[in-house]
């Protein structure tokens, strides 16, 4: 049976780099910033209070620009790098406390890790590696080949297994990482960048093929990446850094539509936002629809995005709609003018300074 995803607690995390890096921590907590503790200290700062939660089964987005913290904050969870405070609990059990023993069994059965540029080895098949991390852990060679063969066929290469890296294409090689990944089974899959060496069209395709997986395998995904668009299709939670603190966190619903300083509203104004807000963002919740009657107009679900219900709104002439839930119930009212604002990127915040 597969192992189901594992909840991650980070906290109060410090990451500075440079000789006795614990004695800078405290002026950090003090109010230094980065530029001041790297002009007056020569030290840098990675990481300043780090505080996430990332329930178990989720896909949790961390996202940046280049030299924001994203990609070492990934790197404390597996710690590939060591933090310089604070604590990194995986179901309660903080990883910084681990022994060398602990770290190496925690790192093979509990985390994988699928990467930028696939990191593939050339003198093996796809098979030979997929198994790979199965090999390391000491798993039977049936066993391997049974379990490998599963997953490169779920990432759709089934009839590649005999094939070498040089004679796929990138997608396909990321595919092979993927399946990699997922054949050992454990329950936190670390995505650095994972599909941003590819190209547009192959990248949309591996979204695609990680969201339709998620929904069966249950993992806890931490996907890093510097594209919003991304982040908002992958996302269950996001967490936007820069200069390695975390400047918003929530759904890619608060985000979108909550801005918290100027900064997250410049990364969003260009957010197709029809296809990113879903009705139940925007409905008014049952009871609070105002005088149209509650049962009448299309039934449209709460998980629809605006641009879906906007469609379906037109199609039947109506102005409003009841909003339902999974099980059809009706849970809020929609009208065609709370879609049509929502869908109007505002051509001035009062954020737009902060």
């Amino acid at each position: 049976m597969a192992e189901a995803g594992a909840s991650i607690e980070i906290k109060s995390l410090y990451k500075i780099f440079g000789s006795d890096a614990a004695h800078y921590v405290k002026l950090v907590k003090e109010g230094m910033g980065k530029a001041e503790l790297n002009q007056r200290h020569g030290r840098v700062l990675g990481l300043k209070d780090i505080n996430i939660s990332m329930p178990a089964g989720g896909i949790q987005v961390v996202m940046g620009l280049s030299g924001s913290g994203k990609s070492t904050l990934i790197r404390h969870i597996n710690r590939l790098i060591d933090p310089t405070a604070g604590e990194v609990l995986v179901d309660g059990t903080d990883v910084v406390k681990m022994n060398e023993g602990e770290l190496r069994a925690f790192r093979r059965s509990r985390t994988a890790m699928v990467f930028q540029r696939f990191a593939l080895l050339p003198h093996r098949t796809v098979l030979g590696n997929t198994v790979y991390g199965l090999e390391v852990r000491g798993m039977p060679r049936a066993q391997q080949n049974e379990a490998a063969t599963r997953w490169i066929e779920r990432v759709g290469l089934k009839g590649f297994a005999d094939r070498y890296p040089n004679q796929l294409s990138g997608g396909m090689q990321q595919r092979v990482g993927l399946a990699r990944a997922l054949a050992t089974d454990a329950p936190i899959l670390l995505m650095d960048e994972a599909f941003s060496a590819l190209d547009p069209l192959i990248r949309t395709d591996m979204q695609s093929i990680l969201l339709e997986l998620q929904k069966e395998i249950r993992k806890t995904v931490v996907f890093i990446t510097h594209d919003l668009d991304e982040a908002l299709r992958l996302g269950d939670r996001i967490a936007i850094l820069r200069d390695g603190e975390i400047i918003q966190q929530g759904t890619g619903q608060d985000i979108v539509l909550k801005p918290a300083n100027g900064y997250i509203a410049k990364f969003v104004q260009e957010v197709n936002r029809g296809r990113v807000l879903l009705v139940s963002s925007v409905m008014s919740p049952a009871g609070r629809g105002g005088e149209s009657d509650p049962a009448s107009g299309p039934a449209i679900a709460e998980t629809a995005t605006l641009e879906e219900a906007l469609q379906q709104m037109t199609q039947a002439g109506a102005r409003a709609a009841r909003v339902t839930d999974a099980k059809d119930r009706p849970v809020g009212r929609l009208t065609m003018d709370a879609v049509v604002s929502a869908m109007v990127t505002p051509v001035e915040s009062d954020v737009a300074g902060g």
